[in-house]
């Protein structure tokens, strides 16, 4: 993963970005270029996954959206909620697991830059790593929206999802389609490694999740929507 790079410029300028705040970079251009191909008005509902420092919640709600932003992590939800009151745009930030903090919602648009790094550990609970560690596939976070979005979504609503090509994309399509989604992967980038994963290169390769000598990294957009055909369930 890049996480190096200075802030985009596709983004919102002059975030405040608190200390272990994941600050956007590459995985968050690609996820905001794909959100500005969804048409987003003042009808549309939007749920941020791990909104981080709010970036992509602020860009749906200058749009006109209902937005609202989870993040397991008090410091994001502060810096969310100063960068929100900041620019005058009404976004409910809510600290949480998203799960229990979504309960009975449903949403027109889910934008999600999740935890996608493989560790050696768990999940970790405290610190920076919370913003990309996810489990020794990198898929702790990542498998359980693709469990719920379906249930999150409404009839004919879309998930935007980022993550690497080294935490399997092609599983993510599959899970995504077996809750009844329809996915495809929308925009590919490659990007040259960043700290985290060099520092856990030879763990990577023992993992068979890098190749020797490999330096960049492919991420990926996945967009997976929901029929809006309601059927009902056969008794």
């Amino acid at each position: 993963m890049s996480r190096t790079a200075p802030p985009v410029s596709t983004l919102p300028g002059g975030l405040v970005t608190l200390p272990s705040v994941y600050r956007p970079q590459a995985d968050t251009r690609l996820l905001a270029e794909a959100l500005a191909r969804e048409d987003v008005d003042t009808d549309t509902r939007v749920l941020e996954i791990g909104t981080g420092t709010g970036a992509l919640a602020l860009n749906a709600a200058r749009r006109g959206a209902e937005v609202t932003a989870v993040d397991v992590s008090w410091t994001a939800v502060a810096t969310a909620r100063v960068n929100a009151l900041l620019r005058r745009l009404p976004v409910r930030v809510l600290h949480g697991d998203f799960v229990a903090c979504t309960a009975g919602r449903r949403y027109d648009l889910i934008v999600t830059n999740p935890p996608y790094v493989p560790a050696p550990a768990a999940l970790p609970s405290h610190g920076p790593e919370r913003a990309w560690d996810a489990g020794p596939d990198g898929r702790m976070v990542i498998d359980r929206i693709c469990a719920h979005a379906s249930a999150l979504l409404g009839p004919g609503g879309v998930l935007l999802m980022v993550h690497s090509a080294m935490s399997r994309a092609g599983e993510t399509l599959e899970r995504l389609s077996g809750a009844g989604l329809t996915a495809e992967i929308t925009a590919e980038a490659t990007v040259p490694w960043g700290p985290v994963l060099r520092s856990r290169r030879s763990w990577l390769e023992g993992q068979g999740l890098a190749h020797t000598a490999e330096t960049r990294e492919e991420l990926v957009v996945i967009r997976a929507r929901k029929s809006s055909t309601w059927q009902q369930t056969p008794s």
